[in-house]
């Protein structure tokens, strides 16, 4: 007989935003189960360098994010292309801090999960999700789990689930909620090497890399995680017509080639094999709220088109259905929380949709390798467009205010259409 167990919230995915929505449902009272097939430390791939934006959330958060609890701080980006080295602090900007930091994924996520839990949510580590529990009006009420050493299982029940389970969407799937073709989708691999570059104050960013003589849309990178070793990988845009035939690894190798032996990049100094993800981009899935379930992060294609970056929009969108959540538990009867739960695509495209939106043109715009030669080759001589393009990029612009590159930005979103 399956045990059953009643929550106010069921989170599934322990991941930046299932963690990040746990712990603030439950700092703000709910009683919140959150869910993880895996148990921790895990392996993730991801390139480990946190943005600006991502900082301010994990601040907003209450995470101590000082060197002396391991975190390693950096001051801006390097950009090698077209000839030129150039490397660019992270803008002033009111609102965020002016470092970014790097962090394994394998601590980074268990940091969160546990914070979670000491908010107050009960952690389920080694627990999967294996279907959905539907009510007589085929909303979701809740989810069917089993753990992965007793096999045991149980229903739990919610007023609300937050699908926080990542680039498969096995919960928006039963929904029938696809990936849409109009939004795009990358590909990362990335590996670690014992490497003297591993103290660097800035992230670097290569922006040639070549399939033959196509120039391809995307970046590799290196990023020095302090302790021995390097981050080093690549991602490369669906926009690409080589992109189904494209071999990432050899890629990676062909890339790595160029760079100076002494760095150390090569096959004997590699740490840990070469492990690739896609990532969905641009809210590539919806809508992100429909029958009680919602979608947060990567199950809501929210990665940033513009740089790949998926943990501060993880983080952020994870904030976002937490607020809305709260207020909707707040209502006497289903049908107000209901219109509150349905506000929740609204306020998250308020916020990003208008970005995403020139996010997608930028994609189809670099996907054309002469535009992506031209910006290589002589957009790296003015500092002031790259400020610029670094201020747009990792979304660090003032919303109000700032000077002539913030209100530019300001102006840009609030004139492209959210969709």
């Amino acid at each position: 007989m399956t045990n059953k167990r009643d929550y106010d919230v069921i989170v599934v995915g322990a991941g930046p935003a299932g963690s990040t929505a746990a712990a603030y449902l439950a700092k703000l009272g709910a009683d919140v189960a959150l869910v993880e097939k895996s148990e921790f430390p895990r392996e993730k791939v991801c390139g480990d360098g946190l943005t600006p934006r991502a900082v301010k959330q994990l601040h907003d958060l209450g995470i101590d994010t000082s060197r002396e609890k391991g975190w390693l701080p950096n001051k801006g980006l390097r950009i090698v292309g077209g000839g030129r080295v150039l490397e660019l602090d992270w803008p002033k900007v009111d609102g965020f801090p002016e470092y970014g930091l790097v962090r394994t994924r394998e601590d980074f996520d268990e940091i969160l999960a546990r914070h979670a839990e000491a908010s107050g949510a009960h952690l389920m580590t080694k627990t999967r999700a294996t279907e959905s529990v539907f009510d007589d009006n085929e909303r979701v009420a809740g989810v069917k789990v089993r753990n992965t050493d007793s096999k045991e299982e149980i229903e739990l029940r919610a007023k609300v689930v937050i699908a926080a389970d990542g680039v498969s969407g096995r919960l928006a799937l039963a929904l029938g909620i696809e990936k849409r073709d109009d939004r795009p989708m990358g590909v990362a691999v990335r590996t670690y090497f014992q490497s003297p570059r591993t103290n660097d104050d800035y992230l670097e960013s290569w922006l040639e890399l070549r399939d033959g003589s196509d120039l391809l849309p995307g970046y590799g990178w290196i990023f020095g995680m302090g302790d021995g070793t390097a981050n080093v990988g690549l991602g490369i845009l669906n926009s690409s017509p080589s992109f189904q035939s494209v071999d990432y690894r050899d890629l990676l190798r062909k890339w790595l080639d160029q760079t100076p032996p002494e760095w150390g990049l090569s096959e004997s100094n590699m740490t840990q094999p070469v492990r690739g993800a896609a990532l969905p981009m641009g809210f590539n899935r919806q809508p992100t709220y429909t029958r009680g379930l919602m979608l947060v992060g990567d199950s809501g294609g929210m990665v940033n088109p513009f740089n790949g970056e998926g943990i501060a929009y993880a983080m952020e969108s994870a904030a976002l259905a937490a607020e809305v959540i709260d207020t909707a538990l707040s209502k006497s009867s289903s049908y107000q929380r209901e219109r509150e739960l349905l506000r929740y695509p609204e306020v998250l495209k308020a916020r990003l949709g208008g970005y995403y939106t020139l996010g997608r043109l930028f994609v189809s715009l670099i996907s054309r390798p002469q535009v992506m030669q031209l910006a290589t080759r002589h957009g790296l001589k003015y500092d002031g467009l790259m400020n610029f393009t670094l201020k747009l990029l990792a979304n660090l612009s003032a919303p109000r205010g700032g000077d002539i590159s913030d209100r530019t930005i300001a102006a840009l979103t609030r004139l492209a259409p959210a969709a």
